[in-house]
């Protein structure tokens, strides 16, 4: 069952280790959680549906108290925040569960006649507000598209196989890979985003440096609009004008729902490894991996932490004896306090694997990096889609935690980087609060790469008071970004939480472009709004 207050299923935790919490407490202290409110308490509290009768919509819609708590909010620490206190403000009216293409133009019939707000829904793992309905006059319908889950066609010769948008990772691995292929996109909410939704928010996976981004991958499909249906054909690539696909990719539910994806896919690989080294400081490890990627080795993943993250991560790890050894043997090889570990997957023929490996032992060796084999990435491919649900062991201990992202050119990462760590770091001295922060670099380009930071600090002795700090430091750090040479997201979107920080990359143009684009499609404003735009 999934979890309804929290990340994934129900029957599934993550213990954080005695060594662990020890580590949190020395750096930002001990607090008692906060109490959990109840499903059955929340589903109480939901107010009558306001969704008028309708003969030709209704057998799709679900109007009880359970559904509705289940789809009222996505995964944000506010929306954690919200659905643990039960104070989770506004809920739609109902939830629709479409089954193919004709459902979704029901439903956008139905919502044109009545003029109700419609939100698609994929995963339901949105950490930037992109599913939370707003307060409005108007009723909401939450369209789920989890029921459009299938591989509907597979095209060998031009490897493009066709998904209903509501097919989650593990079903459109497990669809392609019992013929032999693979999409290899891979983001951390793999478990239970869709396919639609990557898409919607132009999603990245953690082997993009083999496969691409989603707007690599994604070739066409089909969007069902206000003003009909809209078909974008598959083409290797097209210089007659514009390319539609953009218009979709980054939409986030403003023109229409998303119904059938048309994704570029990949022959199984021969093999897959996942490796480690450690740096003995940021700089020679970051140079090193720029010099990978810049130097286009074959890598299908790279990610490095900085001191702080690695630290953290072996604190995390358990297993202090084994910890204990691995620290002795690297400060031996001079990677000792303030080192940075490199995770690194090879994906290929055994010749490209191979050849890849030796390339990568060569360069890190020329900034002093210790390889230290694959034990350490097998653990990380074991862990890399569970890793969310270490923010319950934490909400249990009395910690809340969340994360920010964006991405940058080389020459800003480390001015970047400090700057958001500092302002995480010193965001709530004015409460005599301490934040532990630490970041890694988890997707790589040619020009820059993206920075990804988690901050963990103490629940407050209320829920108003804790949504307050993170408010505080969610806001402040954005500003931050979006000021200093960063996108407002690289792979989260934008949704309504990142939204009035958009003009500042966008700029006034490009924001009236983004507005005419939407009037275009919704005139009336019905679709996921607020989204994306204010």
């Amino acid at each position: 069952m999934r979890r309804w207050n929290g990340w994934g299923d129900d029957n599934f935790t993550m213990a954080l280790p005695d060594q662990g919490h020890a580590f949190l407490a020395d750096r930002i202290g001990t607090s008692p959680a906060l109490p959990d409110v109840s499903l059955s308490t929340v589903c109480d509290s939901v107010p009558p549906s306001r969704l008028p009768a309708d003969s030709d919509a209704a057998p799709l819609i679900d109007c009880s108290p359970e559904a509705r708590v289940r789809h009222a909010r996505g995964q944000s620490l506010a929306d954690w925040l919200a659905m643990r206190s039960g104070n989770i403000g506004v809920f739609p009216d109902g939830v629709a569960r479409p089954r193919n293409s004709r459902d979704v133009q029901k439903l956008l019939r139905f919502a044109k006649r009545h003029s109700l707000q419609l939100i698609p829904y994929g995963g339901g793992t949105s950490v930037a507000g992109h599913i939370n309905p707003v307060k409005a006059d108007n009723p909401v319908l939450t369209v789920d598209m989890s029921d459009m889950n299938r591989l509907t066609d597979l095209n060998r010769e031009s490897q493009i196989a066709t998904f209903g948008a509501g097919t989650p990772g593990p079903l459109v691995e497990s669809q392609l890979r019992a013929h032999g292929y693979t999409l290899g996109h891979y983001p951390q909410s793999f478990e239970l985003s869709t396919i639609g939704g990557w898409v919607a928010s132009r999603s990245s996976g953690q082997q993009s440096l083999r496969y691409g981004r989603i707007e690599q991958l994604f070739a066409g499909g089909s969007i069902e609009t206000l003003q009909g249906t809209w078909d974008l054909p598959t083409f290797p690539a097209s210089s007659a004008g514009p390319d539609l696909r953009e218009f979709i990719l980054g939409s986030e539910g403003r023109l229409g729902l998303i119904t059938e994806v048309k994704v570029r896919i990949s022959r199984l690989p021969e093999q897959e490894s996942f490796h480690v080294f450690f740096f003995p400081d940021w700089e020679q490890a970051r140079t090193a991996c720029r010099k990978l990627v810049q130097n286009r080795t074959q890598l299908s993943m790279l990610r490095l932490s900085n001191g702080a993250e690695t630290e953290t991560q072996l604190a995390l790890a358990g297993h202090p004896r084994l910890i204990g050894l691995l620290e002795s043997f690297l400060s031996l090889r001079g990677a000792g306090s303030g080192k940075c570990m490199m995770t690194f997957g090879l994906t290929g023929s055994r010749h490209q694997c191979k050849a890849a490996v030796k390339e990568v032992r060569q360069i890190c060796s020329e900034y002093k990096g210790v390889y230290t084999g694959t034990r350490l990435g097998k653990k990380w491919a074991e862990k890399r889609f569970t890793m969310p649900y270490l923010r319950e062991a934490l909400w249990k201990m009395g910690y809340a935690v969340d994360t920010l992202e964006t991405a940058t050119d080389w020459d800003n990462v480390d001015n970047l980087l400090e700057l958001i760590e500092k302002n995480l770091r010193d965001g709530l001295k004015d409460k005599n609060e301490s934040t532990h922060v630490f970041t890694h670099l988890s997707h790589f380009y040619g020009q820059g790469c993206s920075i990804y930071t988690t901050y963990v600090f103490r629940v407050a002795d209320t829920y108003e008071e804790t949504l307050s700090r993170w408010r505080s430091l969610k806001n402040t750090t954005s500003e931050l970004i979006v000021q200093n040479g960063g996108t407002i997201s690289h792979q989260h979107g934008v949704g309504k939480d990142h939204a009035p920080f958009l003009p500042v990359e966008k700029g006034e143009l490009g924001m009236l472009a983004i507005r005419s684009l939407c009037a275009t499609f919704d005139p009336d404003a019905l679709l996921n709004p607020k989204t994306l735009v204010e």
